[in-house]
């Protein structure tokens, strides 16, 4: 099936200290151009980026910019909404949406391809990442027919936990192992950056 790539860097960093979390710098390339790299050859109707203000510091970005249609930051799940309205839109040909951050330098290459037989086999709507006895919610594979139901949720209801909307929609989980790197660390804090950098060093060793 068609899929369409959603990057989503709408978050407010503030444990990063403010600013644009994915344009921080690892090892001399952003975090957003090491997750469009994994990414990227992953989504066959490419790669959308999720963020709000000024698009232009986005400008080496491959594809369009996507802010969030509900006011207020809600949170991920307006990410996802917008990234499913722009899907239905502009790509009519695109069944289902992947979600990642923009701050997970590490994601396995096999992870649309995994999720994707996993909801399909399923027959849920959404297929989420695991590992390490963990879900990571904004790493999955969401059907754009969920569309309308969101936006009821997040402007209607004010559902904004996405533990709950996915608990809610029987989200089947699909796992990946943390050794020898978790791939789906993320970097929250200059301590995660710190370990991000010594990971690629040992890879690089390896």
């Amino acid at each position: 099936m068609t899929t369409l790539g959603v990057i989503l860097a709408g978050g407010l960093s503030r444990r990063m200290g403010g600013g644009d979390k994915p344009l921080r710098g690892l090892a001399g390339r952003t975090l957003l151009d090491r997750v469009v790299h994994r990414f990227g050859p992953q989504c066959p109707a490419g790669l959308i980026l999720n963020a709000n203000g000024d698009p232009a510091r986005f400008g080496a970005f491959p594809g369009a910019i996507v802010p969030d249609g509900v006011l207020g930051h809600p949170g991920p799940l307006a990410g996802i909404l917008a990234a499913l309205e722009h899907a239905r839109a502009h790509h009519p040909a695109v069944v289902e949406v992947a979600s990642v951050t923009g701050d997970a330098p590490f994601l396995p290459d096999d992870l649309v391809a995994r999720l994707a037989a996993a909801r399909r086999r399923s027959g849920a709507p959404i297929a989420v990442a695991s590992s390490g006895g963990r879900q990571h919610f904004t790493v999955a594979l969401w059907s754009v027919s969920l569309v309308d139901d969101l936006r009821a949720a997040l402007i209607e209801r004010d559902e904004r936990r996405v533990g709950a909307y996915l608990g809610r929609h029987g989200a089947v989980p699909v796992d990946w192992p943390i050794e020898p790197i978790d791939p789906f660390l993320n970097i929250n804090t200059p301590e995660d950056l710190d370990l991000a950098t010594a990971l690629l060093a040992r890879i690089a060793e390896g």
